[in-house]
């Protein structure tokens, strides 16, 4: 293994217990008027592109200003007050390091939304991006894991990407990594085909990602 990726929301925090729900509740039905999309259509994507999207195939009764700034604010709470860090995730990184592999969080959140997460558990990774921070279109394009490989020189053949969305283990399958699927309870009807292994629960993620730093 060449590199450590790991997304961020319901993986190395479980964001998107939280978000699926404000997203159902209160934001979905607040900016769209009739039917609501499954959740696994957008998750994964970069929140300007999540609008967009529904703007394309939904009817949106806000703009694109008003939808942003509610998605910012219900943010903030959810990271700096509700969420957990990945139980096994601490053994994970340090093995990682041990190991002379690097990790990275590759996400499409904005670089906020990220830095609560950095703070609020006192992370370190050696690379962090944001979808902002990467060229091209977000997940389930490839080019946010692309610009991640770039930037620790690496060839993306030799990363492994750990994953809980259908949008994002696309993108890392399309950049030419392995991908590690990580399953729990927000996500247990999501097609993760793309995945070339499922991990269920934390324990089998830790388990799978230990013995592929031991090879």
């Amino acid at each position: 293994m060449d590199a450590l990726l790991f997304d961020m929301d319901g993986v190395v925090v479980d964001s998107e217990d939280y978000w699926h729900h404000a997203e159902r509740e209160e934001l979905l039905p607040g900016v769209l008027d009739g039917d609501l999309p499954d959740l696994d259509e957008i998750t994964g994507m970069p929140y300007r592109e999540i609008y967009d999207y529904l703007d394309a195939n939904y009817e949106t009764t806000v703009s694109k200003d008003v939808f942003v700034d509610r998605y910012d604010a219900t943010a903030a709470e959810i990271y700096q007050e509700r969420v957990a860090l990945l139980d096994t995730f601490a053994v994970i990184r340090e093995t990682a390091r041990e190991a002379g592999v690097p990790v990275g969080l590759v996400s499409s959140s904005p670089p906020t939304w990220m830095g609560y997460v950095l703070d609020r558990f006192d992370l370190e990774f050696d690379l962090v991006l944001s979808n902002d921070e990467a060229p091209g279109p977000g997940k389930p394009e490839p080019d946010i894991y692309e610009a991640a490989a770039d930037r620790l020189g690496v060839d993306p053949a030799g990363c492994v990407a750990v994953e809980d969305s259908r949008n994002g283990s696309l993108a890392a399958d399309r950049a030419g990594m392995v991908v590690v699927g990580y399953r729990v309870e927000h996500n247990a009807e999501t097609d993760l085909s793309a995945c070339d292994v499922v991990c269920a629960g934390s324990d089998e993620l830790r388990e799978e990602l230990l013995g592929r730093l031991a090879d």
